[in-house]
This record gives structure tokens, sequence and C-alpha cells, in this order.
């Protein structure tokens, strides 16, 4: 059951109908300059696998920098949690270390934060050695700044469950009991392994590129449906799950386009507030999104267009950070099975740039698919070269790379008529007729 608002006493759309680990009951709470909504931090709780029992919001203009709330709330919220009996209370924003520790001493309850809530998602998605350093390295970096008090946070997390409870499981907490320069000591290692990690990826990278195959990648809000759409475009099978964050290491599949072959890239999802921590420790996941050719940036065509446009910000604002945005981007509306023929002319209206597609049905496709081909024709540069009969073996590989070419046999050897990526008409700079290729 959940206490509203409103005091009234709903049945909570969120709470799992599995038993919740560690059988904890989250209280949400939230302080914000508009009316706050906590459906998302909800959903982040239902992933985790935490019941949610009730919620308070604040209106107001700062969020109290010892408290988190006021003092008026803050005492209303302690004879709230009491009603609903909550054994955790999860703000909707990150809390610095004297909010956490002031809340706790004063409701003698756990106070988790929600990016200590994405963190733990995080942890238990990670399946690869990357992901797993890499949400490691995250989960130090929160935690360096709450080491002080950390040991009195878990015990009342753990209290008599014998199992740790949200904020304490992955490969942060084996970190809790070490110091300071422990920490920063595992930071370092981490950093450095992650820093091999980008150096493997830059050779994979740059073998890529000597065949040119072109890489787009997926970006968009967490449960858009980018891998469902992976593997449409692909007709591959990697896995879907209806949860967030459910992707977290890049996967590429391959895609034929006019004879031409494309990498698509499935990263992990964007969320308002990603922590930066996140953002930082993901740097080697994110390269893939931040040298990609060309982005496809899918969004949840099914939402509301007020959370559509939200989600749409949180997810630009992320690229902007990682330095993004300066590849050639394209909005997929997708989900668009779902929709009723009014929602579809708003979309059209709203959003002329955008392609509306269906990864379940596999509607617009086709019309995605062509937009890519066109899109991507656009950085090609026309070339004609000669090839010596005595290095036919370049015919195949310009092949490879320009997918359709035309050919002609002469005296002197192969002409060949292409339109090839700027970089590798440089790199086949020497075959060109009369020493140039033209525009």
């Amino acid at each position: 059951m959940e206490r509203s608002r409103n005091g009234r006493t709903t049945e909570s759309s969120y709470a799992p109908k599995a038993e919740p680990r560690a059988r904890q009951r989250a209280f949400c709470i939230a302080a914000s300059e508009e009316t706050p909504d906590l459906e998302e931090l909800k959903e982040l709780l239902r992933t985790a696998g935490v019941a949610t029992v009730g919620e308070l919001t604040q209106k107001r203009d700062t969020v109290h920098p010892n408290t988190y709330l006021g003092s008026g709330k803050v005492a209303e919220l302690k004879s709230l949690l009491k009603q609903a009996d909550a054994n955790v209370v999860v703000a909707d924003d990150e809390l610095t270390p004297r909010q956490q520790r002031n809340l706790e001493t004063e409701l003698d309850t756990p106070v988790l934060d929600r990016t200590s809530v994405i963190l733990d998602i995080f942890a238990s998605h990670a399946h690869t050695a990357e992901g797993k350093m890499q949400v490691e390295l995250a989960q130090l970096e929160y935690n360096m700044a709450r080491m002080r008090g950390l040991w009195t946070h878990l015990e009342r997390l753990g209290a008599g469950r014998g199992v740790g409870g949200i904020g304490t499981r992955g490969p942060g907490e084996s970190q809790i009991e070490t110091d300071r320069r422990l920490a920063r000591d595992r930071i370092t290692v981490l950093r450095r392994r992650l820093d091999q990690v980008k150096l493997t990826r830059a050779t994979q990278r740059a073998e890529r590129e000597r065949a040119h195959l072109p890489n787009v990648a997926l970006a968009g809000y967490t449960n858009a449906g980018k891998s469902t759409l992976l593997n449409a475009l692909t007709g591959s099978e990697v896995g879907v799950r209806d949860r967030l964050f459910h992707t977290l290491d890049p996967t590429t599949r391959t895609l034929k386009l006019h004879g031409r072959t494309f990498l698509v890239t499935d990263t992990v999802g964007f969320i308002r507030k990603l922590p930066h921590q996140l953002v930082n420790a993901f740097a080697a996941t994110l390269e893939e999104t931040v040298l990609a050719d060309m982005v496809l940036h899918v969004v949840d065509a099914g939402a509301p267009e007020e959370e559509l446009d939200a989600m749409t910000r949180a997810v630009e604002d992320v690229l902007e950070e990682i330095e993004a945005g300066g590849s050639p981007r394209m909005l997929v509306l997708n989900k668009a099975d779902i929709l009723d023929d009014e929602r579809r002319r708003e979309l059209s209206f709203r959003h002329p740039e955008g392609v509306l597609v269906s990864a379940q049905t596999g509607e617009g496709l086709e019309e995605l698919q062509e937009r890519i081909h066109v899109e991507f024709e656009k950085t090609l540069k026309d070339v004609e070269l000669l090839v010596p009969y005595r290095e036919g073996g370049l015919l195949s590989e310009l092949h490879d790379i320009a997918g359709e070419m035309g050919r002609e046999d002469t005296a002197e050897g192969v002409v060949v008529t292409a339109r090839l990526p700027k970089v590798v008409a440089e790199r086949y700079g020497r075959y060109s007729r009369n020493g140039q290729s033209s525009d």
C-alpha cells in the first residue's frame, strides 16, 4: 500500500509482486522549484527490487542545505514513516553527505539518494569485467565523500536482516572497510585498467577504419527500446528485458544497406540526473557514441509529450557532456505500435525530422534504413581510380568499402568509379586518374 501526497492510502502500482530484496520498504521524498514527480524514482526502486510505501514532496526554490527538506516537512516525514512502516528513505536528488547524515539523525532511519539507487542498479546489471570495473569506480568516487559515517549507515541498512539492502550491493561494498588512502589506490588501479580498455577499443576502431565500416550508435533514454531496435535492424538476437539499464556494455552488430556494411552499436541508456560519477566511469563505453559516424537518438514515442521532451533534453545534455554533439544525429520515434492516429499526427507535427518506427512490428524500419543510407551518402566523395592489374586485390577491398561501384577494364588497368568516405578517398589518392579525385 502507498500513501499519496493528499494523505489517502492507495495501492502502489510500482510495488513488485515478489518479496522485495531485504524486505525494504522505501519512502520517497523530493524537493524542487516545480511540483516534483516521483514516478521515475519509484520505477528505479522497482527495478532495484524495493517496494515503495509512500511519498512526500515539497515545492521550494532551493533545497535546504542541511536537511534537503524544510524543518516542518522533516517533522511531517518522521510521522509518515511510522504510519507507512517504512524502513528506508530515498531522495530524488543526490544528497550532500551533510544532508544525508542530518536526515538520518532526525529520522532515525537510513537515507539514500537517487544516485545510490542508480549505482545499485548498475551494480546488479554489470556482468562483464569492464562493466563491473566501471560501476566499482563510480561507487568508489561517490562514497569517497561519504566515508565518515558509512559504517553507521550500513549498520542501519542491514540491521536485523542478515543481508545488505539497496545501496550496499556491488563491488563498492568491499571498499567501505578501507580508509581513504586504500580507496584512492583502488581508484587509481581501476582508472589504469579502464584506460587499457580504451586503448583496446581504439585498436579495434582503427581496424574498422581501415576497412571503413561506418558506425551507427544507438543512444537514448533508458527503456526506449534501443536493444529491440538493434535486433530489428540487424536481425540479431540481443537479450531484451523490460527493465531500466538492462544494457550496460556496448553491443555491436552488422547491417547491410545497398551493398555497404554498417556497424550498429547499442550503448548504455541515459536518464534524468544521471550521476556524473557514472558518466566519468563509463567513458570507455560512451566513446562508442562520441566517435560514431552517426547517432540514432531513440525515444519512446508512447510517452506523453511533456515527458518525451524532458527525456529528449536529458539525453541531449549527456551527449553534449561527453562531447558527442558533432556527430550527425537522427531522431527515431520508437514504439509506433502503441500509438493512436491522433498521437501519430501530433508527433508528425511536433517532430517532422523524426522517423516513426516500431521495433516490435517492423513498421518504419525500411524508411529508417533508407534515411541512414541517404545521410551517410552525404558524407561520401565521388572518385575515379585506376587500379593496375597487378594490384587486383584492391578491387575486392574497394568493393567491401563502397558496396556499389562501376568498373571498366582498360589497357592500363581497371578504372573504378565509386563513392567513398573522404578519409578513404585520401588513402587511395595515388590511384586517382589525373592524380586527383573528383568532388
